[in-house]
C-alpha cells in the first residue's frame, strides 16, 4: 500500500531510468482529464493523456519529444488514501503522451477511485468500477447508452446528467467526435460554438479533434464518474465511410481513437484496421456484445441513404462481417447471462412503412442487410437465448420498438426488444414531434416511441425486468437543461414486448 504523500513525490525520487520527469514550465498536462473502461471482474484499463497545449497544431499537444512517466495509483475511497493498486506507464510521443494502463488484482463488484501523476501535477479524481464474479448472480446493472456528440451543435448537457446518475457504465455507441470542419454540415438552428480548422483528414487533425471534445467539462465529467465502453461508428473518420475510403485517413482517425480512448491493447489500431467488437459480462445478470458494423460491411449495393434495394435480403450481404458474426452467433451459444445485450450502432429492427411488397429502406441501417440481421436473430432463438435486448446510436432520436423474426408476417412472435439512444447534442434542440417519423407508428405495429429530442438512456438490469428511461436535455443552444424521464418501458424477464410505464 502506498499513502498519499508517497504518491505526491513519486516521480520526484523515483523516476524511470533513462525518462525524465515532466518539469513544470510545460504547465498542467491533465487538460483533457482521466477515463475508465471495460471493467472486468478484475479490474479495468484506465486513460489518460498529456496535453498542456491540446489544440497545439501538431497535433502533440505541446508535449517534448522525450517520454514521461506517468504513475498511477487506484484506491477504495474517493480521497485516494487507501490505495490498493499502483503503478507507472511511460506517455511516449509515438502515441501523442497518451497512457493506457490495465489494472488487476482488485476484488470483483465495487468502487474504486484512481488518479495520476506526472512531475509534480496530479490529475483529477476518476471513480471506476469492477464486475461482479464471472457467473455469479449480480442484483443489478445500471447502465448509461449515449450516442452522437456534435460540438458545433450544442452544449454536452446530456454527459453531466449521466455522470449525476453515477451508472455502473456508459456505453457510447458511436459518433463520440464530428470530422466536419468548421461551418460545414452546420446546425437547422445555426450552430452553438465551432470546431478548429477545416475537416479532419490527418492524425494531426484528428488528435486535434478529440482533444476539442475533451476539453468539455460535460464530456470530462462522465468519463471520471463511471467506466465507459466505447464503439465507433461513422463520424469518428468519415460521414458513411466505407472501405473505398484511403487507408491513410482511416489509419489516422483509428489511431487517434485509441489514443483518446479508454480501451485495451488489444484494440492497438493495425494501420487501417481496428479491433473493437468484444464481450463483457457482467456476472450471471447481463452480457454485452459490443459490434461493429461499420468496418467490415458490405458497401451498400443500391447507393446511399434510402431507396428500394432487392438485393437487401441476399444471402452474401452482411453488415457485420464474416468473422465477426461467427464471434456474435457463438457468443450467443455460450452465453448462460440471463440478459443478452446487443450493443451496436444503426437501427436494427425493420423502421420502413409496413406491411406492403416494396419499401424503401434505409442503406446506412440493418434493414438494408435483412439476410444478415435474420441470420443473427435466428442465431440468438436457436442458441436459446433468454432475453436479447439491441442497443442502438446513429438517429437522433429516441426509438423503442419490439423484434420480430419475420417483418413480412403480422403474426410473426416477437424475438426480442430494441432501444435506440438519440443523440447528445447532434441536430440541435430538437422537437417533440416529427411528422414523418411519428407516422411510422402508425403503419409499423413494432415501434412503440419515438422522441427527437436529446438526451440519453438509462437501462436498469435486474433478474425479473429491464427498465428502460428515455431521458432528454429539452435544450443544448445553451447550457444547464435539466434532466426528464420522457418515457418508461420495463421488458420482463422471458416474455418479449415492450409495456409502457405510466
Amino acid at each position: 500500500m502506498i499513502d498519499r504523500r508517497s504518491f505526491l513525490v513519486m516521480g520526484l525520487i523515483a523516476g524511470v531510468p533513462g525518462v525524465p520527469p515532466l518539469s513544470a514550465p510545460y504547465g498542467e498536462p491533465f487538460t483533457l482529464g482521466v477515463a475508465s473502461g471495460d471493467p472486468a471482474p478484475d479490474g479495468f484499463v484506465l486513460w489518460t493523456r498529456l496535453a498542456p497545449a491540446p489544440l497545439a497544431e501538431d497535433g502533440y499537444g505541446g508535449m517534448p519529444a522525450a517520454p514521461v512517466p506517468v504513475y498511477w495509483e487506484v484506491a477504495t475511497d474517493p480521497a485516494c488514501a487507501r490505495v490498493v493498486r499502483r503503478g507507472s506507464e511511460n506517455a511516449v510521443r509515438e502515441w501523442a503522451h497518451a497512457v493506457h494502463a490495465e489494472v488487476g488484482g482488485l476484488e470483483p463488484g465495487r468502487d474504486y477511485w484512481y488518479r495520476f501523476k506526472a512531475g509534480p501535477y496530479i490529475s483529477p479524481t476518476g471513480r471506476a468500477v469492477t464486475a461482479p464474479p464471472a457467473g455469479a448472480p449480480a442484483a443489478s446493472l445500471t447502465l448509461a447508452v449515449t450516442s452522437c456528440a456534435n460540438y458545433q451543435h450544442g452544449h454536452f448537457t446530456a454527459y453531466t446528467r449521466v455522470a449525476e446518475e453515477r451508472p455502473h457504465m456508459v456505453l457510447h455507441l458511436g459518433d463520440y467526435i464530428y470530422e466536419h470542419g468548421k461551418g460545414q454540415a452546420p446546425c437547422p438552428g445555426g450552430n452553438v460554438r465551432d470546431h478548429e480548422g477545416g475537416e479532419a483528414t490527418s492524425l494531426a487533425d484528428y488528435r486535434r479533434r478529440h482533444a476539442l471534445y475533451k476539453t468539455d467539462p460535460d464530456l470530462r465529467a462522465a468519463h471520471a464518474a463511471a467506466p465507459w465502453v466505447p464503439i465507433m461508428d461513422d463520424h469518428e473518420v468519415r460521414n458513411n465511410w466505407t472501405s473505398r475510403l484511403p487507408a491513410a485517413r482511416r489509419a489516422a482517425a483509428f489511431r487517434a481513437y485509441y489514443e483518446h480512448m479508454p480501451l485495451r491493447r488489444a484494440s492497438i489500431p493495425k494501420g487501417a484496421a481496428i479491433h473493437l467488437f468484444r464481450r463483457l459480462h457482467w456476472g450471471s445478470l447481463a452480457t454485452l456484445h459490443l459490434l461493429d458494423t461499420r468496418q467490415y460491411r458490405d458497401r451498400p449495393l443500391c447507393g446511399s441513404g434510402f431507396a428500394e434495394c432487392p438485393k437487401a435480403d441476399d444471402p452474401g450481404r452482411t453488415i457485420t462481417g464474416k468473422a465477426q458474426e461467427r464471434w456474435l452467433l457463438e457468443g450467443f451459444r455460450e452465453s448462460r447471462a440471463r440478459w443478452d445485450i446487443i450493443g451496436q450502432q444503426v437501427f436494427f429492427g425493420q423502421r420502413t412503412k409496413y406491411p406492403g411488397p416494396e419499401r424503401v429502406v434505409r442503406q446506412d441501417a440493418w434493414d438494408g442487410y435483412t439476410a444478415s440481421r435474420t441470420r443473427v436473430t435466428r442465431g440468438w432463438l436457436e442458441a436459446g437465448t433468454r432475453n436479447a435486448i439491441v442497443l442502438t446510436g446513429d438517429v437522433h432520436s429516441h426509438w423503442a420498438g419490439d423484434l420480430a423474426l419475420d417483418y413480412d408476417d403480422e403474426d410473426s412472435p416477437l424475438i426480442g426488444t430494441e432501444l435506440a439512444v438519440t443523440s447528445v447534442s447532434s441536430g440541435g434542440n430538437g422537437h417533440d414531434h416529427d411528422r414523418a417519423r411519428d407516422a411510422l407508428l402508425d403503419t409499423n405495429p413494432h415501434l412503440r416511441f419515438h422522441l427527437r429530442r436529446r438526451g440519453y438512456l438509462l437501462l436498469k438490469v435486474e433478474p425479473a425486468e429491464v427498465r428502460a428511461e428515455f431521458k432528454i436535455v429539452k435544450y443544448v443552444n445553451t447550457p444547464g437543461a435539466p434532466a426528464l424521464l420522457a418515457a418508461g418501458f420495463t421488458v420482463a424477464d422471458r416474455i418479449p414486448g415492450l409495456v409502457r410505464q405510466a
